[in-house]
């Protein structure tokens, strides 16, 4: 047998192996069934998702997902650490310190594009007058731009952490707490507590409008998974279109998961959040749902952390994103 046969047979040998490389790869993804754990228990922050469930987004591009909330004793980034789910929401400011701490991250879908967190105080008195003040912040995270203000100014806040209500603050054993304008916020009202200009500090007006709520993967899992990752998105950004048009039938799938997992609300607070969430998914400067990550303001979170010891090194946006056509 010629030397050139031999070659010709073993380059149509390589062919067939990478061909079949190809293909096992292509059906291993299809077969791959992302597991999706929001932050948070089931409310109307994550519609978008549960509507490309409902509405069959996810089907149709061809994605097999499963959305499992976590747990009081389990929080979505520990299980993402796990491996016992593929995807799961954070807000930049997270993503940022998870990232410092030595676990990449890639971004695959941005939905907020403003910030949401605000401080509470009681009796109608100023956030930024009561220096040493006890101040509730989330047990499991999402407070770090108000640790930076904090510092910032002196306030020397003294953080309280509570698990998921108002009760430490309407009971009045806080003098102010963090509250987001989805959630907290108007669990406050419906307690009765007087919201005015005067006692109500909003980030987002006092220069520290950062981005909240992305879609997150680790890198190493979006670069075995590129292409469903990408088709996972585009289902998620559908549903999250398909809500901003459809807020009544969205709110009725909302609440299907909320009764379904017996969550403490009621339909009155999950519609204030949802417009809530859908008025923070655009931006202020375009007028429009963008679904990106805003390199200014992944720099601005970072310097911000950096500055008052919450990162020990700069994340970069390069390192948030690999190219996805964004």
């Amino acid at each position: 047998m010629s030397i050139e046969h031999l070659t010709r047979k073993l380059c149509g040998a390589v062919a067939c192996f990478v061909l079949f490389c190809g293909v096992a790869k292509a059906m291993a993804e299809e077969d791959a069934t992302i597991v999706f754990t929001p932050q948070w228990t089931a409310q109307a922050q994550f519609a978008g998702y549960y509507v490309a469930e409902a509405k069959g987004f996810f089907r149709e591009a061809g994605v097999k997902v499963r959305i499992d909330h976590p747990s009081a004793t389990q929080p979505a980034m520990d299980r993402l650490r796990n491996n016992e789910c593929q995807a799961t929401t954070l807000q930049l400011c997270q993503a940022l310190e998870i990232v410092g701490g030595g676990v990449p991250l890639v971004n695959i879908l941005q939905t907020s594009m403003n910030n949401a967190m605000v401080i509470v105080s009681a009796r109608d008195k100023d956030p930024l007058t009561l220096k040493g003040a006890r101040v509730g912040i989330w047990s499991v995270g999402f407070g770090q731009l108000a640790i930076c203000m904090s510092i910032k100014d002196q306030l020397d806040y003294q953080w309280v952490r509570f698990a998921q209500n108002v009760n430490l603050f309407v009971s009045g054993a806080l003098d102010a707490t963090l509250a987001m304008s989805y959630n907290e916020y108007y669990q406050l009202m419906q307690a009765g507590i007087r919201m005015t200009d005067k006692n109500v500090y909003r980030f987002c007006e006092h220069g520290y409008n950062v981005q909240e709520d992305g879609v997150y993967m680790t890198r190493d899992y979006y670069l075995s998974h590129p292409e469903l990752a990408r088709r996972f998105a585009e289902a998620c950004r559908k549903g999250w279109e398909w809500a901003a048009e459809h807020p009544d039938e969205t709110l009725d799938i909302v609440m299907n998961y909320v009764n379904r997992d017996r969550i403490a609300t009621n339909r009155v607070l999950q519609r204030l959040m949802l417009q809530e969430v859908l008025r923070l998914q655009v931006d202020r400067e375009s007028g429009k749902r963008e679904f990106r990550l805003r390199q200014d303001m992944v720099r601005q979170a970072c310097d911000l952390m950096l500055e008052h010891k919450m990162l020990s090194r700069k994340v970069t946006y390069e390192e948030l994103i690999i190219e996805q056509g964004k």
